[in-house]
Order: C-alpha cells, then sequence, then structure tokens
C-alpha cells in the first residue's frame, strides 16, 4: 500500500524536537513525558497560540525581588502577549520536581519572583493548578483552581462553559492517568483499582449524558467553577447521576448506587473533564478509563487489551454493518465494537430516513427498534457486561441484548435471556477482539468437545491435509475457540472481523486451523498490525503481534478462486509508551501517524465494494 509521506526533523541520538519552538532538547522522561505533553495541551485543549508560549530558550524570573538578573529557568512561560516581556507573562508550568510538595513550591517562588498570576505544577502523572491572589494589604496567597483558564478566559469564568463550548480532547488517556495517580494517593476509602474504576465510570457516564442533553446555548451541569465548594460541585454531580440511573434502567445501575469519591477528589475529576466533549474523544471514553484504572497487570492475565478505537472503526467499515442485519460481539468489553457498529448502522438509517421523509420521532423509533433487535453483547466480566448496558442504554438502547456469561461454555449453560436473544447460526457479522495469551487457558472435555479446535489434528500422509483427530486436547489458548465460536455464531454467507494473534497464520503448530478456515470460509482480508498497537505506556499493555481477518461464512467452495486483501500497517497513531506519534509532514505541519484510517477505503477499492 502507498506509504506516509512525512519528513522527520534530522536530530541527534538522544534528542526530540520542542513542540513549541522547534529547538532539539534532550529527550529526557521530564522533557518527553511532562513539558512537551503540557505544551500541546496548552495549545491543542486550551488554545493558546504558539507565538505567546516560550519553552526553549527558557525564560528565567529573579531569584529575589531586588535582582535585576533573571536566573531561575521556567520550563513553560505563557504570556498575554507576543513580544514575551516580563509584564505580559501570565502562566507559569513547573516539571522538574517530580512530588507535589516540592513542585509547589517551586512553583510558588516562580510566582513570587514575576508578574504571572497562574501556575501549574505537572510531572506527567499528577498535576496542581494555583492562582496568586493579592490582598489589600499587599499580602498574597494562593488558591487552588478546578482547571487553568482558555485562552482569552478569565479566571472567574472557569467552568462557565455552554455545551458548545466544550473541545475535542486531544489526549484523553493522559488525562485519565492524571486521575489514577491522583486518587490513588489522596482519595479517603477508595483505594483499590477497580472501586476507582467503577467511580470514574459512573462519573463518566454523567458527563455523558450531560453533553447529550444540554443544548449548545446552554450552561453545562458537569462543571466546578473558580471559587465553588466541593460540595456543591458534588451535589450537582449525584442530581446528575440520578438521571443516569433513570435513564438506564435498574438492569445497569441498583437503586442504591452512588458516586462515593469525597467531594475535593471529586471537584478534581470534574474540574479536568469539564473543558472536553467526551463524545468526541477519538478513542472509546469508558475503554480507556478502565484500561487505565484497572492496570495492565490485571487485565493483561484475563488476555483482555481493549481495541483502539482507530482499529474499531476500520474494521467496523471494512464489514458494513447494514440496517436490519444481527450484530454480536462475543467478547464485548467495554463495548466498544458495538456502539461504533451501531453508530455506522444509525448514519445509514438517517439517510435513508432522509430519503424517504421520515420524521424526527419515526426515526428515533426506528433507530432503538435496530439497537434493541439486532445487536447482542457477551462478557464474563460482570462489570464490562454492566459497562457495556449502561453504555448502550446512554446512547439510544440496546441494552438489553448485552449479557454477562461465558461464550466458549455450552451455550446451555448461558443465562436464560441469553439463551433466548442469541442463538448459533443466527448472525449476520461477527465483530470482536476476543482474549488471547500464552498464560490462559480453557480446560474440560464438555467444553472442548463442543469445538473442531477442541480436538487433536493430524496430517494425512496420503493427502497432506490436517484431519481432526478423537482425541481431545487437555486445553487450548481461548482465542482458538473464540474463532470457531464465532464462526457458529454466524449464518452462512455472514462476515466476521476479528483481532487474533498473526501466530495463527505463521505457526506449524496451527495449520489446522488454516485448513479449516479454508474448507469453511472464504478469507477476504488479513492485515497485520504493528507491535505498537496493544502498548498502552511504557510498561503496560503487550507486544503481541496481531493481525486482523476479514472473512466471510460458507457452506463450501471446492475449486473457487477469489482475491485476498493483504496489508502490513506501520503506523497505528501511538508508540510503544501510548504516546501519539507526531512528526512534520512535507508542509513542515504536525501530522499523526497512523496508516489504520487509510485501510478500509484501500480494501473497497482493490475487493471492488461499493
Amino acid at each position: 500500500m502507498k506509504e506516509l509521506k512525512h519528513t522527520e526533523a534530522i536530530l541527534k541520538e538522544g534528542y526530540i524536537e520542542d513542540y513549541i519552538s522547534g529547538i532539539p532538547v534532550k529527550a529526557t522522561p521530564e522533557e518527553i513525558d511532562a513539558v512537551q505533553v503540557f505544551s500541546r495541551r496548552l495549545v491543542e485543549d486550551y488554545g493558546y497560540p504558539k507565538e505567546m508560549i516560550q519553552t526553549r530558550p527558557q525564560y528565567r524570573v529573579r531569584k529575589r525581588p531586588s535582582d535585576e538578573e533573571k536566573s531561575y529557568p521556567t520550563d513553560i512561560a505563557v504570556f498575554t502577549g507576543k513580544k514575551k516581556i516580563e509584564e505580559e507573562i501570565f502562566l507559569i508550568v513547573e516539571c522538574k520536581q517530580k512530588n507535589k510538595k516540592d513542585g509547589l513550591a517551586q512553583l510558588q517562588l516562580y510566582l513570587d519572583m514575576s508578574a504571572a498570576i497562574v501556575g501549574v505544577w505537572f510531572n506527567g502523572d499528577n498535576h496542581a493548578y494555583i492562582h496568586k491572589v493579592f490582598h489589600k494589604d499587599g499580602s498574597r496567597t494562593y488558591k487552588p483552581l478546578p482547571n487553568i483558564p482558555r485562552y482569552k478566559q478569565r479566571i472567574e469564568d472557569i467552568g462557565l462553559y455552554k455545551r458548545k463550548d466544550l473541545i475535542k480532547p486531544s489526549n484523553l488517556k493522559a488525562v485519565f492517568r492524571d486521575f489514577r495517580n491522583h486518587l490513588a494517593g489522596m482519595t479517603t476509602g477508595i483505594t483499590r483499582d477497580e472501586a476507582l474504576a467503577q467511580e470514574i465510570i459512573n462519573i463518566l457516564f454523567c458527563k455523558i449524558l450531560d453533553e447529550q442533553e444540554t443544548e449548545p446555548d446552554q450552561m453545562v451541569k458537569f462543571r466546578a467553577g473558580t471559587g465553588e465548594s466541593p460540595e456543591d460541585v458534588k451535589k450537582r454531580i449525584l442530581s446528575l447521576f440520578e438521571q443516569v440511573k433513570n435513564a438506564t434502567y435498574e438492569d445497569v445501575f441498583a437503586a442504591n448506587d452512588s458516586i462515593k469519591l469525597d467531594p475535593e477528589s471529586l471537584q478534581y475529576v470534574v474540574g479536568e473533564l469539564q473543558n472536553y466533549c467526551v463524545m468526541e474523544s477519538d478513542r472509546d471514553a469508558i475503554g480507556d478509563a478502565f484500561e487505565i484504572f484497572i492496570g495492565p497487570a490485571l487485565r493483561g492475565t484475563e488476555g483482555q487489551f481493549f481495541t483502539p478505537r482507530n482499529v474499531v472503526k476500520m474494521m467496523v467499515e471494512i464489514i458494513d454493518p447494514r440496517p436490519g442485519e444481527k450484530i454480536i460481539d462475543p467478547a464485548c468489553g467495554s463495548g466498544g465494537f458495538l456502539i461504533n457498529a451501531l453508530e455506522h448502522v444509525w448514519k445509514q438509517l438517517k439517510e435513508d430516513g432522509k430519503k424517504k421523509g421520515w420524521s424526527e420521532r419515526q426515526l428515533i423509533k426506528r433507530e432503538v427498534e435496530v439497537a434493541t433487535d439486532c445487536f447482542r453483547g457477551i462478557d464474563k466480566d460482570a462489570f464490562l457486561a454492566r459497562v457495556t448496558k449502561a453504555y448502550m442504554a446512554l446512547i439510544g438502547d440496546g441494552r438489553g441484548g448485552v449479557f454477562c456469561a461465558n461464550s466458549l461454555s455450552i451455550p446451555d449453560d448461558w443465562p436464560s435471556a441469553a439463551k433466548e436473544k442469541i442463538q448459533l447460526g443466527s448472525f449476520d457479522v461477527v465483530l470482536t477482539n476476543p482474549p488471547f495469551g500464552k498464560k490462559i487457558v480453557v480446560k474440560g472435555a464438555p467444553v472442548l468437545s463442543q469445538y473442531n479446535f477442541g480436538y487433536k489434528w493430524k496430517k494425512n500422509k496420503e493427502t497432506k491435509r490436517q484431519e481432526k483427530t478423537s482425541t481431545l486436547h487437555e486445553d487450548q489458548p481461548p482465542q482458538i475457540l473464540f474463532l470457531e465460536r464465532c464462526l457458529q455464531l454466524l449464518k452462512v454467507g455472514g462476515r466476521m472481523g476479528i483481532v487474533l494473534p498473526e501466530a495463527i497464520f505463521g505457526m506449524p503448530t496451527y495449520e489446522y486451523v488454516v485448513t479449516y478456515l479454508r474448507d469453511h470460509t472464504r478469507i477476504k482480508g488479513i492485515i497485520a498490525m504493528p507491535e505498537a498497537l496493544f502498548k498502552t505506556s511504557g510498561k503496560g499493555g503487550t507486544h503481541a503481534k496481531v493481525c486482523v481477518l476479514i472473512l466471510e461464512k460458507t457452506e463450501s467452495h471446492d475449486s473457487e478462486e477469489w482475491d485476498i486483501f493483504m496489508a502490513d500497517v506501520k503506523w497505528c497513531g501511538h508508540d510503544s509508551r501510548g504516546n501519539p506519534t507526531i512528526r512534520k509532514d512535507e508542509f513542515g505541519k504536525d501530522a499523526l501517524l497512523d496508516e489504520v484510517p487509510l485501510i478500509a477505503p484501500r480494501y473497497k477499492e482493490l475487493m471492488g465494494v461499493i
């Protein structure tokens, strides 16, 4: 496929290009994880022009008021004008000190020795915002802020956002990581990751509901203003959560469910989130939050890694689910595939309704019918199944089709509601990323005997083909059984997009799997993904090399020939630390290196799909 064009600055080893000045700087952890991250946030999330920000050469402040020489170098300085003179300095960011106590002490010293009135301490994992307040007697004090003002916004107007003022977040995952580190260290009574995850999920649903229900010119309720007490903020958010429970009904939240974060911690989270429109995020916000708060160590043992949204979108576009088709994800996680597929189908319904002259009420009725009748999800994790139910309900129902069950177990053992609404051989579309890993296996004859892949296979010396024996494996990795369960769920002619380890298509051990697929499916595409795909941070995630398999279930195709689309994606939008892969394009502008969005259009072009 055509390679992305980009030009990279020629830098010495161990250096990176400063986002603001373009000057090469040493690639220290402080620089990569804090200075560059917050510099980008100032421009992309808060709207400050680069011309009013100074990073390199560093802006310096005095050591003492009487000094003429400026000695202390600031990490980031923001000005009210492009001259960047002392009288125009407005905001200072301190990134050198790694802990909050030292960071705030250094920051206050910088503010004391300059005209700046707003300060930020940010170490890449945690932050604090402060405001320098002058008093009539000439003294000054420092008060915490829920956030910093946007470009041209007054400090007293922080949090007073109309729905239309909310912006698309540039790096929501970094914001969640900030929450995680702050709450783990500061929150009283809630310390376990799963409990914190539940709190953040509940808060996110308040945010999403507020975004959906607030008209463009109305003030949002999800906010924390300057000078507002933490108790008042919590009262307003709890009121929103009651609306969430009413909107999603009793099968998602219990009547006594609440938000248990202390008022100060809740104000911290709301203050940081209020600037953004979560629904416009490039990644599934619910999945991102869960991934950060549960932590790779816990989720990795279950083989569950959340699929990046660009990959989900690519798979949905290739499979192209249509209104009326039955769609399932048997390992639905936080619902990423179901949500994206539902939005894809609704877009087609809207176009159809426009042609047929449907009223708004008719369109909404049809959307709810499709979500309720055609979308199904299963996850063995009760919390994840509940999250998907809530998310489906908030965007337009479909919650009744999501179940907590083990997709690989015998269908007769599933909950009665799941057995009623999910039958093998009844689905037009399967979209999924099943759990996989070396450390997790499926055991037991009753379960394994359901599957052809539960048995050992042996190569016939005469035909040179793999054939199933009558001997069961002692255990099998779940991804192998999930592949067959997905095929069992499909109708003949049904379509599937699935994320699988590349080893299945390259190792002799799995030759029998390829033989079975060639006999029972028409493989339409194999898309190799980069190793960084599931690397969420420097330590988190996995380097597992995966591919996306696109196929159609068939009865037989004998000697029939067909084209297979193949692609090798080199860039997926982030590196192995989870940071965006930003480079200069041919015009010298910052561009995200991400080849994933190119795949679906290329697939349709080469495969003759209209």
